[in-house]
């Protein structure tokens, strides 16, 4: 990115002005960005363990297969889910608050006795599952966050300060050479009067003699 600017006071006055702006927020996007790998990091590990959990879930499922083909699955339905909004890092992500089902009615004396417990492990898996999708939507959130926060740290750390930071050297560095082209050129003019008001005396001298 072209720093554009003007070999002028007022031009070195914004530069500076813009300078100091991104020097004092460097430092709390760069905080914001270690923030949000960590919050990454954490969601991340979450996932995993999410992950492991639903492969124990799904290993206990399969040891009682040959029960699991009695249970008729239509019994159970998801609903509907309470969520809300949170803040992490500055980033806002929906959380999982609860999982609403709900039941058919079946018959106790018909049904197998360990029915009732079918519903509460279908349940548990279902609660994982759906807490694995919010949580991934999660990561989702951050990772894009922290991609745009790391974006601009760059931005400010490698193009836009040095450039300001040049663009303000080399403005004043026309200004002094300006200035002491302008002190010269006063010396100059102020020897030449002076020779020029000796010269007329020493005329008006010899006219007087």
């Amino acid at each position: 990115m072209a720093i554009q600017y003007q070999f002028n006071k007022t031009s070195l006055q914004s530069l500076e002005k813009n300078l100091k702006m991104r020097q004092r927020t460097l430092p709390t996007l760069q905080s914001k960005e270690s923030a949000l790998r960590m919050e990454v990091k954490r969601a991340k590990d979450e996932i995993k363990a999410l992950d492991e959990e639903v492969n124990r879930r799904i290993k206990d499922y399969d040891q009682m297969l040959a029960l699991w083909g009695e249970f008729d699955t239509t019994l159970i339905h998801v609903d509907d889910v309470r969520m809300s909004i949170k803040k992490i890092a500055g980033v806002r992500v929906p959380v999982l608050d609860e999982v609403f089902y709900s039941t058919k009615p079946f018959s106790l004396f018909s049904t197998p006795k360990w029915f009732a417990d079918g519903f509460e492990q279908v349940k548990a898996i279902a609660d994982v599952g759906i807490r694995q999708e919010f949580v991934r939507r999660k990561v989702d959130l951050l990772e894009y966050a922290r991609k745009k926060t790391t974006q601009k740290v760059n931005l400010f750390e490698k193009v836009q300060i040095p450039g300001y930071q040049d663009a303000i050297r080399k403005i004043k560095r026309f200004m002094e050479d300006e200035e002491n082209l302008s002190k010269s050129s006063q010396k100059i003019v102020k020897g030449k009067r002076e020779r020029e008001a000796m010269l007329a005396e020493e005329t008006r001298k010899e006219a007087a003699v």
